[in-house]
């Protein structure tokens, strides 16, 4: 046979560079190819943010390459590695920079996704691809690559992240929210082109109204200093009573995001990182969907308490059924995330909150 798969691979490169929310759940792959192989050394090829994200995470080399130092950055990547076979390379990334990428890393099999979900020719940079799994979650996709390599499918659901968080980023969590219990609001997604994910200031002024007034719980508003999130906190801000709000827009590192997000008691946000963050922490998650479909890509833990207008959103702006789409499509339409109504992601809040009543404590985490 061509290429061969290895049975006991030694050294496993690891090829995704974006985004926050993809490492995130490719995290349990990771952990159950260590629990196959104990002693194998994993190299995981990754992007800067993603790194910051990571670091310290447990049996894993991670090598950075910033997208911005485009072929310069790889040529110093492929340098840094060239002593360096691996026994296999999991090619986890649709994007034609991370096949050049990969196309300068020594490996002996090189493992990319089936037809169906290949993108911008990927199948040109792998010898073996995995076999088709129609409508499969994201994290059940990197999962894919595991099963490739003969893991065990049952030890595949004992769903593991581990992530690593020091102790400066709950000082620096401590810091922002004091001793108040929140829930954490990220209301921006990353713009993209065509990716309208973000849902309404009014909507997000509405929730956090009614988890101060029926909960008693403040809303930690997340996000970066751009401009347009630093625009809707200021419109958020001014819909709703001060004292129901923490604003840390702009204010976090990304280890104190992952610290604040351990610390909420909830987390509310539409198809973005933070809450595959809450999903790989354990951290009770609402997702707001219409644009992305949920099947595919909503907290796979959490995925009960999705609020999803995606349907509604294909036979609105698509003018089609979910059946005569392909998996994964989506609704590009800077409209249809306003088919979420308040109503709906209070109603899902309730029940989350219900269903799991004990606020994580806050603790100083004091170095010992």
């Amino acid at each position: 046979m061509k290429h061969p798969l290895p049975a006991r691979p030694a050294h496993i490169c690891v090829l995704r560079l974006s985004a926050l929310g993809d490492v995130c759940n490719l995290v349990p792959t990771v952990r159950a190819l260590q629990r196959q192989w104990p002693s194998a050394r994993i190299t995981w090829v990754l992007g800067k943010g993603e790194h910051s994200l990571l670091s310290g995470l447990s049996g894993v080399e991670l090598v950075m390459y910033d997208k911005a130092s485009g072929l310069a950055g790889m040529r110093k990547l492929w340098r840094e590695l060239s002593d360096t076979r691996f026994d296999v390379l999991l090619h986890m990334q649709q994007a034609l920079r991370a096949s050049v990428l990969s196309f300068g890393l020594k490996a002996d099999v090189r493992i990319g996704y089936d037809k169906a979900r290949s993108k911008d020719w990927q199948r040109w940079f792998t010898q073996r691809q995995l076999a088709p799994h129609p409508r499969a979650h994201v994290l059940e996709s990197f999962m894919d690559f595991a099963r490739a390599l003969g893991v065990d499918p049952a030890n595949t659901e004992q769903l593991e992240w581990d992530l690593p968080i020091p102790e400066i980023a709950y000082a620096e969590a401590l810091r922002l929210s004091g001793e108040a219990s929140y829930v954490l609001m990220s209301p921006c997604a990353n713009p993209r082109l065509r990716n309208f994910r973000n849902w309404s200031a009014q909507g997000y002024a509405t929730v956090i109204e009614h988890l101060w007034t029926q909960h008693g719980l403040k809303t930690l508003l997340s996000g970066g200093g751009s401009s347009q999130e630093r625009e809707m906190s200021e419109r958020i801000r001014a819909l709703t009573v001060a004292e129901a709000i923490i604003d840390t827009m702009g204010k976090t590192s990304l280890k104190g995001l992952l610290a604040l997000i351990d610390n909420a008691r909830a987390v509310v946000a539409p198809d973005s990182g933070p809450v595959h963050m809450a999903n790989a922490l354990g951290t009770p998650t609402v997702g707001l969907y219409a644009t992305t479909n949920p099947e595919r890509a909503a907290p796979y833990c959490w995925q009960n308490y999705v609020v999803n207008r995606y349907p509604e959103a294909v036979y609105t702006y698509m003018h089609k059924q979910l059946d005569e789409i392909n998996w994964g499509d989506r609704v590009r339409h800077p409209d249809a995330m306003a088919l979420i109504q308040a109503s709906d992601v209070i109603e899902r809040l309730d029940a989350l909150l219900e269903a799991h009543p004990s606020a994580p404590a806050v603790e100083s985490h004091d170095e010992i």
